[in-house]
């Protein structure tokens, strides 16, 4: 009996070491994952009566992700804005949207990350050089003037994802079920009141990439 209650424990044992390996592994590749944050969105009126939007992001690429660019794979993001007005007696009214589309690559030819929106591209040596490009913007132009009411409140919301439909079609298939390639940032809101345009031209901050 004492022999049974020996195995039993020593069974047991190993089932909880074995639990514990696997919770470690699973919480070390959640710390390790990817992530997008958004950290600020700012709207203001532009020296011409246009409304224009500048914004920062917090882009985490993770240990699988980072592999993969600097293996050659291109990664897009898609940036997404959209700012509308309430009406009691109707659905919110679209005022205005604004989408692009970043690609990110490794050219192992030159060494150089690459980061592209429309027919513009810089390159960078490094991959923190071209994500903390792609992390920012300013001034991009939302709506032309007149198309807000000065005084009245609008609501912003942006956010940015990584576009795993534009992966490789091996890699699309791990991605449906591998978090490490679900990188989505939460959609960040806030309120602005429409203001008369600025008085002097607002000043771009160096290193900033607008599609």
């Amino acid at each position: 009996m004492a022999f049974i209650t020996r195995c039993y424990r020593n069974i047991a044992d190993r089932l909880l070491r074995t639990l514990g390996v696997l919770l470690l592994v699973a919480l070390t590749a959640a710390a390790h994952a990817g992530s997008i944050e958004p950290k600020r969105g700012t709207l203001v009126a532009g020296e011409d009566g246009s409304t224009l939007l500048s914004g920062e992001f917090v882009i985490d690429l993770g240990p699988r992700l980072e592999e993969a660019v600097s293996r050659g794979v291109p990664l897009y993001f898609n940036f997404e804005f959209e700012l509308t007005r309430s009406r009691w007696w109707w659905s919110n009214e679209l005022v205005a949207t604004r989408t692009a589309t970043y690609r990110l690559a490794y050219t192992a030819l030159t060494r150089q990350y690459r980061l592209t929106t429309g027919n513009l591209h810089r390159n960078f040596s490094t991959l923190d050089e071209a994500l903390r490009v792609l992390s920012r913007f300013v001034d991009l132009q939302i709506a032309e003037r007149g198309v807000l009411k000065i005084g009245e409140t609008y609501a912003a919301g942006m956010r940015m994802t990584l576009d795993r439909n534009q992966l490789p079609k091996p890699l699309q298939v791990d991605a449906i079920a591998n978090r490490d390639w679900q990188m989505e940032s939460r959609v960040m809101r806030w309120n602005y009141v429409a203001t008369p345009p600025s008085p002097a031209p607002q000043s771009a901050p160096t290193g900033e990439f607008k599609p």
